[in-house]
């Protein structure tokens, strides 16, 4: 019984060996279905691409968009008089310094102390 068992199994293994190749060699028209999708998608994109026609640009589009351009105003040209004018008044201009004591207050500012000892300071405190 062992024997025919054997047998029986070594003929199933040579029939599906025979078979194998065929099923593996046979070609079909059908295509999976993904990629028929993409075909299909593809196939309308590029259509659509091809059909496509750019509108046609005109002059007065632009105009809500852009400002006009206008040119700025000539600057005024100094004049000479008034050049040697202020000129004169710069040279006439009295010095002010800083820290420096006018003559017309008259009196010597009052300087104040600032600094304080320690010994005031822990007084206080």
């Amino acid at each position: 019984m062992l024997a025919q068992s054997i047998r029986a199994s070594c003929q199933t293994l040579a029939r599906v060996a025979r078979q194998q190749p065929s099923l593996v060699a046979r070609r079909t028209f059908i295509v999976p279905t993904a990629v028929r999708q993409a075909d299909l998608v593809q196939d309308l994109y590029l259509r659509e691409l091809k059909n496509y026609k750019v509108p046609q640009v005109k002059a007065s589009d632009a105009e809500g968009h852009v400002q006009k351009f206008t040119l700025p105003k000539a600057p005024p040209s100094p004049e000479e008089s008034d050049l040697a004018n202020d000129l004169n008044a710069y040279e006439t201009q009295q010095v002010e310094l800083e820290g420096a004591v006018s003559s017309e207050s008259g009196a010597a500012p009052v300087e104040e102390d600032w600094f304080e000892e320690e010994e005031e300071a822990a007084a206080a405190h």
